[in-house]
């Protein structure tokens, strides 16, 4: 024990009025505080107290070192109160709402990672695609694509989203590789139909825009479906670069029309206007911001040209 755990016993002993209160109070034996009084003793050159059987009296040293000894133990037991406080502000359950194929891709191994540094918090993450209404449905946090948000909300950004136009090597050996964006109405497109107009994709190139009427035999509102359809070669498909990061760079898949622009999607932390966040809650905004910042230049990487 250091001499300052050793001051703050000294306190606990004169405030107890014996050896065995006060070890009970520290949680160790009469031997051991007897132990680290001795020591304390030694340290300071000088006898603290008068010891009999039925009491104890300070000496002069002892009752020079008291107010000091007395004062620590009420900032050591400050300090522990705050801790205290502090965990159980941590304490509870934060509710996220998170977009099926962004949860599937980053979400499981970012919040194993939070929580394994949180462990008082408990995380809800719920995998949706359609809209909550954060406050009617109780969740604490979102992720959200676009711009159009509520105004209800407060919105912090995280990265930009880029869909890619990608299929796989042997698709395009079998069919050939849309050289311009209108070479994709004679092809198997994979359609998202979570979006409106999702027969019809927009490219832009030299502050030119081009639209191409697009069909196929496969439509899904869910990307990790698309996803796998394309790797199975059933067509050309546009996604998200952070869900075919890997698959763009061990050539699984090929990025389709580089030159071209497509859709950049914005897409924002969000949760109600309350002023202050629960500690809980502002902890993790914190660690997805900061995450998020730490994984841009790797989303930005896979989008250059």
């Amino acid at each position: 024990m250091s001499e300052m755990d050793d001051l703050a016993a000294f306190a606990v002993l004169m405030e107890a009025g014996s050896f065995t209160a006060a070890a009970q109070r520290l949680g160790c034996s009469k031997g051991q505080l007897s132990k680290r009084i001795r020591l304390l003793e030694q340290g300071l050159g000088a006898a603290l107290l008068h010891r009999t059987t039925r009491r104890l009296d300070l000496t002069a040293a002892g009752a020079a070192l008291l107010p000091e000894a007395q004062a620590l133990a009420a900032q050591a037991e400050r300090a522990r109160q705050s801790v205290l406080r502090l965990q159980e502000d941590l304490a509870g359950c934060v509710r996220l709402t998170v977009p099926v194929s962004l949860g599937e891709t980053f979400f499981d191994a970012l919040l194993l990672d939070f929580t394994r540094q949180y462990r008082q918090i408990r995380i809800e993450l719920d995998l949706h695609n359609g809209y909550r209404d954060l406050v009617a449905d109780g969740f604490d946090l979102a992720i959200r694509s676009g711009t159009d948000l509520d105004e209800r909300l407060v919105a912090r950004p995280l990265f930009s989203l880029q869909e890619i136009t990608c299929a796989t090597p042997a698709y395009l050996a079998a069919h050939g590789e849309p050289l311009k964006p209108a070479d994709l109405a004679t092809h198997q497109c994979l359609l998202n139909t979570h979006y409106s107009g999702f027969e019809e994709w927009l490219y832009h190139r030299q502050h030119q825009l081009e639209r191409v009427k697009v069909a196929g035999a496969l439509a899904s509102n869910h990307y990790s479906l698309l996803k796998k359809a394309a790797l199975t070669g059933a067509g050309i498909a546009r996604l998200p670069s952070y869900l075919v990061y890997d698959e763009l760079a061990d050539g699984r898949l090929v990025w389709l029309l580089r030159d071209y622009q497509t859709r950049q999607t914005p897409v924002f932390l969000v949760h109600p206007w309350q002023g202050g966040l629960p500690r809980r809650t502002q902890v993790l905004v914190d660690y997805l911001l900061g995450w998020f910042e730490r994984s841009r230049r790797m989303l930005d990487q896979v989008e250059k040209p």
